[in-house]
């Protein structure tokens, strides 16, 4: 006989989300893998891993246990060490094992390797986002390294190293290294030509005095840094420790206190004369750090877009399995609408950030594929990251009073959400280099957005838009109407990577967000009949 109390209640509660393979479950991203000619086996195993409820439960310690800075020992040495739970270790080594750091550039990938590496990374940060921060800049340091083919020479085994090494030691003892950034200052921020850290020439080396007031992961080997030398803002690769073995003067003032993305330390930092080496030439360090910086802006919509897969799966999981007025919540209309709207918007946001990662792939020998990243990625960065808040949140609110408590993992997506819109560069920071690049690059950029309405129409119809894009962006008001601009080109180019997935949503996508009755709020589409298996596709049961 039932009591009432809280133990009889157990019934009509939505199982606990994990031991999932999150690829297999996961249709839009198994079909783009397809499509792209990735190994579907490799993927799927990767998905069951980061799936396994093991491996969500090391994201959950890892943020509720957050890095500490210990910055002298008790003999009073400095020592500048962030330790860390062996949860965000296990993490770490479970990503550096799987490649997310190296994948692109080790030669492991027969087809389109960075794709395949995004898909990883877009598995990973389901998991956990946090510890991805040094992994991705890890794999981005390649870009600007290029620039310095002997420094890269020295370092390139090590980076590329599939052991995760953890101790504090000089790179050259360990088996594998890790590489963090620092560009941004107190006074200046995204304004980094206004950085006052000075670069000191000392024969073969310079030496770094100055602050950065966003660097993170600081327990990274080494650190790409900017400083101002006599030709100009220079890039340089600060390693923490010196060529003696001695530990670099790298001083960390304390650690960030942020919103999310606790399990990761991000810190403010002074150089008291720290050993660096020159990356490209004096003067271009912006030229030379920007090639790290475009692979980053691609990791932040490929994790957004994870992070928005994984909000929509816990939402998914509980309205099939929880009913409320002798229905399951799957099974009601208002519901379904929105949740199928959420899976909508998904379809369309997978199909673009690994469209984008697939030109990236290809823009070395294509010259219409390279025009399309470097218009696209601050476009479909902005489009993406900025969707994530609220789209975390509708899923967020799916699981009612629930999806507010620290109990489940809802709370801490939400505030991991907001990042990636702005790391890298935030939303207006995106509309102004899409400007930019439309200025410096004007036939390829055109051909570029033509090309794409030719798609794009297939489906829907985009002229109309295009045309007052087009008519805009040779106004004197294009910097006024830099969102306006960002976004609309950013969505044609998400209908058209529908349209080139040969996807059945597309025209559907096309009404729901481009057509003259578009609102604001998820469930506000009219989506018909399409409603259960855009549900379906978005975690396949």
């Amino acid at each position: 006989m039932s009591t009432g109390f809280l133990e009889d209640a157990s019934f009509n509660q939505s199982p606990a989300f994990g031991d999932v393979d999150l690829f297999s479950a996961d249709r839009p991203l198994a079909e783009a893998a397809a499509r792209y000619g990735l190994d579907l086996k490799a993927l799927a195993a990767c998905g069951k891993d980061y799936g396994a409820a093991e491996t969500l439960d090391l994201g959950r310690i890892a943020n509720e246990n957050p890095p500490r800075l210990r910055t002298m020992d008790g003999k009073g040495n400095r020592i500048d060490f962030v330790e860390f739970h062996p949860a965000y270790h296990a993490l770490m080594a479970k990503s550096i094992g799987w490649g997310i750091h190296s994948g692109a550039h080790d030669g492991s990938e027969p087809a389109a390797p960075l794709t395949s590496r995004a898909m990883r990374l877009y598995l990973a940060t389901q998991a956990e986002s946090g510890h991805l921060c040094p992994i991705t800049m890890t794999h981005a340091c390649i870009g600007a390294l290029k620039a310095e083919p002997n420094v890269l020479a020295k370092w390139q085994a090590k980076i590329l190293s599939r052991d995760y090494d953890k101790r504090p030691l000089p790179w050259w003892q360990k088996t594998g290294v890790t590489l963090g950034m620092g560009m941004t200052e107190r006074q200046g921020g995204t304004d980094v030509r206004a950085n006052i850290t000075t670069a000191a020439p000392q024969g073969d080396h310079v030496e770094l005095s100055g602050h950065k007031w966003f660097m993170s992961a600081p327990m990274c080997d080494a650190f790409l840094v900017l400083a101002q030398a006599a030709g100009g803002l220079t890039c340089y690769l600060m390693p923490r420790y010196r060529p003696d073995g001695s530990q670099n003067a790298i001083r960390f003032q304390r650690l960030k206190d942020k919103l999310g993305n606790k399990s990761n330390a991000s810190s403010e930092v002074e150089f008291h004369g720290a050993y660096a080496e020159r990356i490209g030439a004096e003067g271009a360090g912006v030229r030379t750090i920007i090639e790290m910086v475009n692979l980053t802006r691609l990791d932040c919509a490929v994790a957004s877009a994870g992070q928005m897969r994984f909000g929509l799966s816990q939402a998914l999981n509980h309205v099939r399995n929880r009913s409320v007025f002798q229905r399951r919540l799957a099974d009601q209309p208002a519901m379904r609408a929105v949740a199928a709207d959420m899976a909508l918007e998904l379809e369309a946001q997978v199909a673009l950030v690994f469209r984008l990662a697939h030109a990236v792939d290809s823009s070395a020998t294509d010259p219409r594929e390279a025009a399309y990243a470097r218009l696209l990625t601050p476009a479909v960065k902005f489009l993406v990251c900025k969707s994530a808040p609220a789209m975390v949140y509708e899923a967020l609110e799916c699981l009612g009073g629930n999806g507010y408590t620290e109990d489940l993992p809802m709370a801490r997506l939400y505030r991991e959400a907001p990042l990636n819109a702005i790391w890298e560069g935030s939303g207006n920071v995106m509309a102004l280099d899409v400007l930019r690049a439309a200025g410096r690059h004007p036939d390829a950029s055109m051909d570029t957005l033509s090309r794409l309405v030719r798609t794009a129409s297939q489906a829907f119809t985009v002229g109309p838009l295009a045309q007052s894009l087009e008519r805009c962006l040779k106004s004197p008001d294009a910097e006024r109407r830099a969102r306006f601009l960002c976004e609309g080109l950013a969505r044609i180019a998400a209908l058209a990577a529908l349209v080139e997935a040969k996807s059945d949503f597309a025209a559907l996508y096309g009404d729901a967000r481009l057509g003259a009755n578009h609102f604001g709020q998820f469930g506000t589409a009219d989506l018909g009949g399409t409603e259960v298996s855009l549900m379906d596709r978005a975690l396949a049961t």
